[in-house]
């Protein structure tokens, strides 16, 4: 019940004017990255947090986690009417709605994609509201030794759980841990990795990397590619929402599933793209359909759109409760928390509630002006693809260069944000993973910072790390994560041997 009032103060703050718009300007400019292939929640974050240092706290995340929001929303957008995944979580929309769209039915295919969003950040938001009050207080127990293990707990879930080459992944991360042992030692103050450049005693600052790495490596490579925008027009009228409405309800175990999936896929390091396409597998599995899905199946949209929010959603639940973000998007809010003065963590629930239920609060209103907002605007929005790209593509690095040198008002973060877009783009290009190195670039001074005082409290004892029950379970599950590549293979060459001898003993016909 005092979770319950402490939400109503919530909407109280969020209910404010200057809040309220701030939710509609986000979500607008949410949308807008959304569609525009090329951007992305991370990205529009990333490039947009320096608008906010002006703001107060809590009007800042408002703004910056319905631009989220509105970037989750306008990726559907682009891949119903043009086949143009506008994030990556919405390549498998593109499955069945394009197809959808071909058939004249592309205002059906989008209300079916904006409720299934809806539905799906719901049900996820709801989970927050009473989960992340005992995670918090739950982590409240922790000392150095834990915060570590949960610390090495998210990098291993990467590596074991991380789509793609875990060997890739690992590189990724220690050149985030590389970058992020740059500057003053905050143990002993001394410098490292310096190399005499005063401008790099203060390290390299995550947002100017987040631009560079997302926002211009994704335009060099929408640029080599040569994007050109070819699609169907689209045009959302009351008579087809209410259509595609009473249709929903049948397909009512499909969001459940892909709500728990993309809930499961948000908690854990696995992000809304694995989701997505693990939640429009299950659904094609499980469907008396599932022979008909990518030929034009509403439920083929229900499903990825549906896990998608729910694990856009959900990956705030660590990084508010512990301090640890989910995906690549929790993980720039993070640094904007950090910017801010804030400590995201357990004790951020007892020294900033206003601040942390408004964020929860902002999450029920914002994806209800998402909806609204993208129902009514859905032609305006997909005329924005008639632009040609090669105008689109400088005023977004405009933007970029302007955000990068508000952090510091220094020209040097500037040419630093083109170094590590030529970055992003080498990693995009050879299919290295950038998400595990913003978190390790994030993460990794407060992951070695509670390592060494682990360390200095157990005078250099490893054992500390399994000193008590729960440290213990946490670092062994972090090293099961780690090994779970191996581990899964090594089974399955147990089982092999099993089922082929099996096979030898059934009897011929």
């Amino acid at each position: 019940m005092a979770d319950l009032g402490s939400l109503m103060q919530g909407f109280a703050v969020v209910l404010s004017p200057m809040n309220v718009l701030l939710m509609f300007i986000g979500i607008i400019l949410g949308v807008l990255i959304g569609v525009l292939p090329g951007l992305g929640g991370a990205n529009g974050v990333a490039i947009l947090l320096p608008l906010t240092f002006s703001m107060s706290p809590t009007s800042a995340i408002i703004m910056l986690s319905c631009i989220y929001w509105g970037a989750l929303f306008g990726g559907a957008i682009t891949s119903i009417l043009f086949n143009i995944p506008g994030e990556p979580w919405s390549v498998a929309t593109t499955f069945d709605g394009y197809p959808l769209a071909q058939k004249g039915q592309a205002g059906a295919a989008l209300t079916a994609a904006f409720t299934s969003s809806f539905i799906g950040a719901f049900v996820a938001v709801v989970m927050i509201t009473f989960l992340a009050p005992l995670v918090a207080k739950f982590a409240l127990k922790f000392g150095s030794p834990e915060f570590f293990a949960v610390y090495l707990l998210t990098f291993c879930s990467f590596v074991g759980m991380g789509k793609g080459s875990p060997l890739k992944i690992l590189v990724a991360m220690s050149l985030g841990f590389a970058l992020a042992a740059v500057g003053m030692d905050t143990v002993t103050g001394q410098l490292r990795l310096t190399f005499g450049q005063t401008e790099l005693m203060r390290g390299f600052d995550f947002l100017i990397a987040v631009i560079g790495l997302f926002g211009i490596g994704e335009i060099l490579l929408s640029m080599e590619e040569g994007l050109e925008f070819k699609g169907k027009q689209a045009r959302i009228d009351p008579k087809i929402v209410l259509q595609t409405w009473k249709e929903l309800p049948r397909y009512w175990m499909t969001s459940v599933r892909s709500s728990l999936v993309g809930i499961w896929m948000g908690i854990t390091p696995g992000g809304a793209t694995p989701a997505s396409f693990m939640s429009y597998g299950l659904a094609k599995k499980m469907s008396k359909d599932g022979a008909k899905f990518g030929t034009g199946q509403i439920e083929g949209v229900v499903a990825p759109e549906t896990a998608a929010h729910a694990a856009g959603t959900s990956a705030l639940l660590p990084m508010l409760a512990l301090g640890i973000p989910g995906s690549p998007t929790a993980a720039v809010l993070l640094g904007g928390l950090l910017i801010w003065g804030l400590q995201p963590g357990p004790l951020l629930f007892v020294e900033q509630k206003d601040f942390v239920w408004g964020l929860i609060a902002s999450m029920y209103l914002g994806n209800l002006v998402g909806l609204i907002v993208v129902l009514t605007t859905v032609p305006l929005f997909a005329s924005i693809l008639r632009i040609p790209f090669s105008i689109v593509a400088p005023v977004i690095i405009v933007i970029c260069a302007i955000g990068a040198y508000t952090v510091h008002s220094a020209m040097f973060d500037v040419w630093l944000m083109l170094v590590f877009g030529v970055i992003g783009y080498v990693f995009k290009k050879l299919d290295y993973p950038l998400a595990p190195m913003v978190l390790a670039l994030v993460l990794g001074d407060k992951a070695e910072d509670s390592f060494r005082q682990a360390m200095l409290g157990s005078q250099g004892d490893l054992l500390v790390l399994w000193s008590n029950p729960l440290v213990g379970s946490i670092t062994t599950l972090a090293l099961i994560m780690l090994f779970w590549p191996l581990i899964a293979k090594a089974i399955a060459l147990v089982r092999a041997p099993k089922e082929d001898e099996f096979a030898s003993q059934r009897p011929v016909d």
